[in-house]
């Protein structure tokens, strides 16, 4: 008998080579690597997505400054929490440091998505962001779960930057990097990815607001009410 055959999930397309580890997460990092290009949340190969399987305790994630358009399920590298590479020949993400200590110090973390989007990283620049967070002048941001709060910078890459990251997400849904650009998690790739379209809107409305006057800014009690607002928003209660 011949090696079996499945369909490519993003493409449709038929191959021979079977990828058996993590497949339906390969696919979907490969899937939303695209979409990040495609929703103008990066440029070229900026950013990085990552999907854990909590059960086997591991996660895929992408593969360092690659094409998200040349990326097959195959070329994402998938590790193991204590960071070793499981299955995969391509370089991880630069950023790994940074999913990996998310899943480990987070059980309602199941996706991983970073942005290098234009707003939240001009947001980020700001020394008002990096003292006291992205402020809050639009509802969206009170999806990330809480003020978002801002980190100062750090080289990429970096030990610093992952601890930096995680300490700043604590509570939240996201966090943005100082200089950089934007993290934000989920209980699945489709939340986390949604989390940073929502962010970069409030940013571009921060940024917009900014040019034609001073922002009139919601309080912490707006903000409350909105994250309440928003647990019934949609077809199904949040939890």
């Amino acid at each position: 008998m011949g090696r079996p055959v499945r369909y490519n999930l993003i493409t449709g397309s038929r191959k021979g080579e079977i990828v058996t580890l993590l497949e339906r997460e390969r696919n979907a990092v490969v899937e939303y690597g695209r979409r990040l290009v495609e929703r103008g949340l990066t440029r070229g190969t900026g950013g990085n997505v990552s999907v854990l399987s909590r059960e086997r305790g591991l996660f895929a994630v992408s593969p360092s400054g690659m094409d998200y358009f040349e990326t097959r399920p195959e070329d994402v590298v998938v590790l193991d929490m204590a960071g070793g590479v499981a299955d995969g020949a391509r370089k991880p993400s630069s950023e790994v440091e940074m999913h990996r200590l998310l899943y480990l110090g987070r059980e309602d973390v199941g996706a991983v998505v970073h942005t290098h989007s234009v707003y939240a990283t001009a947001v980020s620049c700001t020394r008002e962001a990096q003292a006291g967070g992205l402020p809050f002048v639009h509802c969206a941001a009170a999806l990330a779960g809480g003020d978002v709060r801002c980190t100062a910078y750090y080289p990429f890459g970096t030990r610093e930057l992952a601890e930096a990251a995680c300490e700043g997400m604590r509570g939240r849904f996201a966090v943005l990097l100082g200089n950089h650009g934007l993290l934000a998690a989920g209980p699945d790739v489709g939340h986390a990815f949604a989390l940073a379209e929502q962010l970069e809107f409030a940013c571009e409305v921060l940024v917009h607001a900014a040019s034609v006057g001073t922002p009139a800014l919601l309080s912490s009690s707006d903000l409350l009410a909105a994250r309440e607002r928003f647990r019934d928003y949609g077809q199904g209660r949040r939890e």
